[in-house]
């Protein structure tokens, strides 16, 4: 199954990789305003090149190389000693290095939606950079890479259980994303509705498809675990796009568009831990609960917290993933304390660490642009682009 293993983590990494471009930015495009549409796609352009080369550079073997409990080293810097011969596992590692690198860039990607339409440029590339080696790079090494949170660490026999980065990149995506909008403070005029719809719906239906390969490709072979995470995947994302839409019709009398497929980003952030670990009823159960969950911590960080997380990142990610962690354990396929206790020192770590960051790349590069440019919009003011004509 060598082969064929090979073939199918090569399509996997494109279709994760499909996911940032053009699906994510696509669906954050179409939810901001239409002066700034360009800027979105600009930061989810400009980060999946960086975090290319920084993965490259020191990411992948800080993750996955051969250190500690707390970090993987430097031995794997710039793939030093791996060639196209070197396997991990029964595939080529350059390939896992490869597929590895597309969640790499997704995950700082997602915390783009937090801070649309009023970031300045600079911060965006060195908080990205920063964020990916200093936060994800060494959580995905404690779950993935062997250290303290994976079998045999500080929970015990049995360690933490996520399957495709329901801690490593929907947890701290959302602290992050939730931490950075704080800082920034809220928009001038949060009253626009989406420009476009329609690019939502498009670029949601992209992360759904591209979603087979980030979940499905993270058994790492062309088996019949692959075949059920892809499965269970599709199962709950459709269940959480039905209740999300059916929750927004009994609370204010419509379901709109802009809602059924946030609720499939939902259902599909909250089976990503668990899609390894449980069959088709269990995905329905999770979706389900996770169209109503998320919708509502939407509610809470908008309403009752004044939060302007922008593209509702941590509502959507954070809780999805937190959720989706924490039922692996109700349904038996990981101990309590090890989830639980994931959950915890992942969000410690996350927050303290991106609080650093925050606290060190703004007194380089200014965090927030100025209210004129607020107001005529990032695409020409920042970047001398523009898509569509002054309006929305």
């Amino acid at each position: 199954m060598v082969g064929a293993d090979t073939a199918w983590i090569i399509v996997a990494t494109a279709l994760v990789l499909f996911m940032t471009l053009p699906g994510l930015a696509l669906f954050y495009g179409g939810l901001v305003r239409s002066r700034n549409v360009l800027s979105v796609f600009m930061h989810c352009y400009a980060i999946a090149c960086l975090m290319s080369v920084l993965w490259l550079a020191a990411g992948y073997s800080i993750a996955f190389g051969d250190g500690g409990a707390l970090w993987g080293g430097l031995g794997k810097a710039f793939l030093i000693g791996i060639d196209g011969d070197t396997l991990a596992g029964t595939i080529p590692e350059v390939l896992f290095f490869a597929f590895q690198m597309t969640f790499a860039i997704i995950t700082p990607a997602l915390i783009v939606g937090a801070y649309v339409e009023r970031v300045g440029f600079g911060f965006v590339l060195a908080f990205s950079g920063a964020w990916m080696l200093l936060c994800y790079a060494p959580v995905a090494h404690w779950i993935w890479g062997g250290g303290m949170l994976s079998d045999g660490g500080i929970f015990g026999e049995i360690g933490v259980r996520d399957f495709a980065g329901g801690l490593v990149v929907h947890e701290t995506a959302g602290l992050a994303a939730i931490l950075v909008s704080v800082f920034l403070g809220p928009r001038g005029d949060r009253s626009k509705p989406p420009h476009n719809p329609g690019y939502v719906m498009i670029g949601a239906s992209m992360l759904w498809v591209g979603w087979f390969g980030f979940n499905g490709g993270s058994q790492l072979a062309a088996d019949g675990g692959a075949a059920m995470a892809l499965t269970v995947t599709h199962i709950s994302a459709a269940t959480a796009s039905l209740t999300w839409a059916a929750w927004e019709k009994m609370k204010y009398g419509r379901a709109s568009l802009v809602g059924i497929v946030t609720g499939t980003i939902a259902g599909l952030a909250s089976i990503t831990p668990a899609s390894g670990f449980v069959g088709p009823i269990e995905a329905l159960i999770i979706g389900g609960v996770a169209g109503v969950l998320c919708q509502e911590a939407v509610n809470v960080i908008r309403n009752v917290l004044k939060i302007d997380d922008t593209l509702d990142v941590f509502a959507v990610h954070g809780v999805g993933g937190i959720f989706g962690t924490i039922m692996i354990a109700v349904f038996g396929a990981g101990t309590w304390t090890a989830q639980l206790g994931g959950v915890a020192v992942v969000g410690v770590f996350t927050v303290a660490m991106t609080l650093a960051i925050v606290l060190v790349v703004r007194m380089i590069f200014p965090i927030r642009v100025s209210p004129d440019v607020e107001q005529e919009g990032l695409d020409l003011a920042v970047h001398g682009e523009q898509a569509y004509h002054p309006g929305n």
